[in-house]
């Protein structure tokens, strides 16, 4: 069966509270409740997390990896700045999306940058919540495609 892994990094947690007008209202939870929703419809295993620890997101995307699991990967900040999460996903070989939920081009300049991306098979940005169901929707295409019998 399918399984994807639903990563998301430094506060996240703060979903729906932190700078709304930037994030949207959206918690996190609401977000899990979401994806676990279309999981189920597409029967389709799926773990959900979240740390603001950068070493632990290593963790997560090298076990990820090595069961073959889909990753959906909400780096946050530490999508800018760290070379242990590219060295991560490249490593493992996970399968990852990039996502964010504000368009990481009309805002700062640091931020368009992005460490991981290369080694990502796509990035979603700028669709609030729903870059999570896009993501999800990408990462099951990738997974079905990997799983497909070949020729």
């Amino acid at each position: 069966m399918i399984c994807i892994h639903v990563l998301n990094g430094p506060n996240l947690n703060l979903l729906g509270f932190r700078e709304p007008h930037i994030y949207g209202k959206t918690t996190l939870a609401d977000i899990e409740r979401m994806l676990k929703e279309k999981a189920q419809a597409e029967k389709v295993d799926i773990v959900f997390r979240q740390t603001n620890h950068e070493g632990e997101l290593v963790d997560w995307i090298q076990q990820a990896g090595r069961d073959g699991a889909g990753i959906i990967l909400n780096a946050a900040a530490y999508g800018h700045t760290s070379i242990a999460l590219k060295d991560a996903i490249s490593g493992s070989s996970a399968k990852v999306i990039d996502v964010h939920l504000s368009n990481v081009y009309a805002r700062e300049e640091f931020r368009h940058k992005s460490m991981i991306a290369p080694v990502c098979v796509g990035s979603i940005c700028g669709f609030g919540a729903n870059s999570y169901l896009l993501g999800f929707d990408a990462i099951l295409g990738v997974m079905r495609a990997n799983s497909a019998p070949q020729p």
